[in-house]
């Protein structure tokens, strides 16, 4: 009966096509193709089928790979170029979170990582979530917000709807859905597409509908893709699972509702106790994915439209910017008469501190992602496939480091004639300072890459290093040699959070179930004492500092928390905002600094 149900239903829907106001799709999401593997043979018989309807557009909504390989990425385009309708694209969090390239290869060869057209009284617009270079949720760009506001704006007449794409659902798995919801609850959106979950399912946000769709692959060799017929005017959604080879079948049907209300949200009750100051200083047009450098005047930070800034710490006013041609998120790092510039278009840029004016490049092989440090006038600087020393007021490489098979990304720890640092291979390095030469490497017993200590600072002592990482395990090394001392039982879960006390005895990890972890930086593991930081679930892959007797943490969604290093008492904690931390800086007057993804600057000072 159901099935009878069902394909009466789809043939009245699809029937519809030949008047007015319909408008039909094909969706293809989380097709995760490989050169060779199953999907690539199957998604082109997919276009195959798609090429033979009379729909109106395709879309892609994110995941087209497994890793965001500039091969990978060139791969799918050579199928994806044979489709004869009308094709928009979007990218998913495998392309964002493991590019090669940092994101800019999907711009390269797409155009945009955002769209937006019209089909009769449809504006269908869809813009990339994230998350970027890092572990995090989904997150909105600011530019690409501003952008939604303004383009519905001017696009959407009287009479016309809207649909809204994204990888992501408008849920909480994006940090600032809720900018999100509130700027399309100002237009009529019919419903919100995505994928990313590989399954079906209806729900709905604050009266918006919303729809997941299948991906390429759902197991036990069923394979398809989604087709989606929206009738205006009758104003109803029909969803389809369309099995390759087999006729479409429907799985939703649903009355398009433009009546919103706003969810009630939990009230935020921020204080700072006495002797504390917590203030916003910057608020920037776009994302920020960089931690920030800091000098005696200036702060500087990179963002997602690619402009380096300096900003005045007391005012936040700009000082000057400059301008590169892809998303940035290394930190500036900070000279005596240059910042010098790592940037996701293969660059270092040596920018004149007080002009910001381009000096010197130098043209590398690969993006650069990763945080520098800058000692004795000397930068260590993480590359693609490379670390380098470069005398900073010369401009001069000194040494390179080329046996890297993937990107480095965290700050390396400098002293004592060592660099040590990790990389997206697998393996935790040191090299001495002076040659660059391999002292020894280190590797947690897996051969995957996404297990690797690649974004985390490592706690270093006089004697030992100690390293988190993806497999949620602490490990001690022996700073000489690189042999393994010991390693914890995954009893923390913790993740790529880490930061160390000022004596160098105590090293301090925040784990995936918001806790804050102190631990022997000893020959044998013992765990000293935990706090609850009342962060919830988290993985935010953000520095923990140490800083004048109290520990200052970040979360995933925008939250300070800070702990008194003697007492272990949680002091306070305070909602910047809603999306991840990037890190914590200190400069020479004691006060610490932090970026947030979506674009702010704060400042926490202890006032005595």
């Amino acid at each position: 009966m159901f099935k009878r149900l069902a394909f009466f239903i789809a043939a009245v829907a699809l029937s519809l096509a030949a008047q007015g106001g319909v408008v039909k799709l094909a969706i293809l999401s989380d097709v995760h193709v490989t050169p060779g593997n199953a999907n690539e043979g199957k998604l082109r018989e997919a276009v195959a089928e798609i090429n033979a309807t009379d729909v109106d557009a395709v879309m892609l909504t994110g995941d087209l790979t497994n890793e965001g390989s500039d091969e990978q990425l060139r791969n799918i385009k050579g199928i994806l170029d044979g489709i004869r309708h009308p094709f928009y694209i979007i990218p998913g969090n495998h392309e964002n979170n493991w590019s090669q390239s940092a994101c800019k290869t999907f711009n390269d060869l797409w155009g945009s990582d955002r769209f937006v057209f019209t089909i009769g009284n449809l504006v269908v617009v869809g813009m990339n979530c994230g998350p970027f270079m890092k572990m995090g949720d989904g997150h909105i760009k600011q530019e690409d917000l501003l952008w939604l506001d303004s383009t519905l704006n001017v696009m959407v007449k009287p009479g016309m709807r809207v649909l809204s794409v994204n990888h992501y659902p408008i849920l909480d798995d994006l940090d600032n859905y809720r900018a999100y919801v509130d700027i399309l609850k100002k237009y009529p959106v019919v419903t919100h597409q995505c994928g990313h979950y590989h399954t079906w399912r209806l729900y709905e946000t604050d009266g918006i509908n919303g729809v997941m769709v299948r991906a390429l692959d759902m197991g036990g060799d069923n394979y398809g893709y989604t087709l989606m017929t929206i009738d205006l005017d009758r104003q109803w959604i029909y969803v389809y699972n369309k099995v390759i080879g087999n006729e479409p079948v429907v799985m939703f049907s649903y009355r398009i509702n433009l009546d919103y209300y706003t969810a009630a949200q939990p009230q935020l009750h921020n204080s700072v106790p006495a002797g504390f100051d917590v203030k916003r200083i910057v608020a920037d047009n776009a994302s920020i994915f960089t931690r920030v450098g800091v000098d005696s005047k200036n702060l500087y930070f990179g963002n997602s439209l690619g402009y380096c800034k300096a900003v005045d710490k007391k005012t936040g006013a700009l000082r000057w910017q400059f301008k590169t041609d892809a998303m940035l998120f290394s930190r500036p790092a900070v000279g005596d008469k240059y910042v010098v510039l790592p940037t996701s278009d293969k660059r270092l840029v040596w920018l004149d501190k007080k002009s910001g004016k381009a000096k010197w490049q130098y043209e590398a092989n690969g993006p650069y992602v990763a945080d520098g440090v800058v000692r004795d006038g000397i930068l260590y600087q993480g590359g693609y496939k490379t670390f380098q020393a470069w005398d900073v007021k010369r401009h001069r490489l000194l040494w390179h480091y080329d046996s890297i098979n993937n990107y480095c990304q965290a700050a390396p720890v400098v002293g004592g004639g060592d660099v040590i640092f990790g990389a997206w291979d697998t393996y935790l390095r040191s090299l001495n300072c002076r040659t660059g030469a391999l002292q020894w490497q280190w590797n947690n017993g897996r051969n995957v890459n996404l297990y690797s200590p690649g974004n985390v600072v490592p706690v270093v002592t006089s004697d030992h290093v100690l390293v988190v990482a993806p497999d949620r395990v602490t490990t001690a090394i022996d700073r000489k040699s690189g042999t393994q001392l010991w390693r914890e039982k995954n009893e923390n879960k913790v993740r790529e959070s880490l930061g160390r006390s000022a004596d160098g005895s105590v090293a301090y990890a925040k784990t995936m179930d918001g806790e804050l972890v102190a631990m022997s930086t000893g020959d044998n593991y013992e765990m000293l004492w935990k706090v609850d930081l009342g962060f919830g679930y988290e993985h935010a892959p953000c520095i923990v500092l140490e800083h004048d007797g109290y520990i200052y943490c970040g979360s995933r969604r925008g939250m300070l928390a800070v702990v008194n290093a003697t007492t272990h008492e949680l002091v306070f904690t305070y909602s910047m905002g809603s999306s991840e931390v990037n890190g914590f800086e200190v400069d020479e007057r004691g006060d610490v600094y932090c970026s947030l993804i979506e674009g702010t600057i704060w400042r926490i000072q202890q006032q005595l």
